[in-house]
């Protein structure tokens, strides 16, 4: 019996987890870069000298981390102590235990895309809480609710025919059911074209 198919990754050169690692997770690094930057002066604010030291700590953090994807180099093990650092870490020697010999350590564009996409967003939550007294400032919080915003048309649409569903589902014969299952099935699927991950760098 044949086993699963290969994990995509970026090694696939033209496929969606090329063109991830490649161009669109350096811009989402690139766009966390300068929102520090703009918020230099609230950082000043609250925190005095500190705070700027803060933001360019976690600047220079960001910087290191999107040269290291953007040169292929090794993924290197999380290094601030929290509450995951050990799962994160562990999953990373298991990466390791997959290559061939020739392959090396594990990398950007070799590694499971889905692995390096998450890796980088907990390193990227790793340089602001490695960097007090601005470590649980939000790097994405203005685009979350930008986007919360844009959306709420369809989220009242959707909460509105949801409702209506509570009160008729019982009415409902086996067909209906399954062709309202689907309608949130397929609700599901499409709500990823409003993913932060994909949207992020415009």
């Amino acid at each position: 019996m044949a086993g699963p198919p290969a994990s995509l990754s970026a090694r696939d050169v033209g496929s969606f987890a090329y063109l991830s690692v490649k161009d669109r997770s350096p811009q989402i690094l690139t766009k966390a870069i300068d929102t520090l930057h703009r918020h230099k002066s609230e950082f000043f604010e609250k925190h005095g000298e500190k705070g700027l030291e803060a933001e360019k700590k976690a600047i220079s953090l960001l910087s290191k981390l999107r040269n290291e994807l953007q040169t292929d180099k090794p993924i290197v093990p999380l290094v601030e102590k929290f509450v995951d650092t050990d799962i994160w870490n562990q999953y990373l020697e298991y990466q390791q235990s997959l290559l061939n010999e020739s392959d090396g350590k594990p990398r950007w564009f070799l590694s499971p895309w889905l692995f390096v996409e998450c890796y980088m967003y907990r390193r990227i939550h790793e340089a602001i809480i490695q960097s007090p007294p601005i470590d649980d400032f939000d790097i994405f919080k203005e685009l979350k609710d930008q986007n919360f915003f844009e959306s709420q048309e369809s989220i009242i649409a959707l909460c509105t025919h949801l409702q209506e569903l509570r009160k008729t589902i019982e009415d409902l014969d086996e067909n209906q059911l399954k062709n309202e299952f689907f309608k949130v099935l397929q609700i599901s699927l499409w709500g990823n074209k409003c993913d932060l991950s994909l949207s992020g760098p415009k």
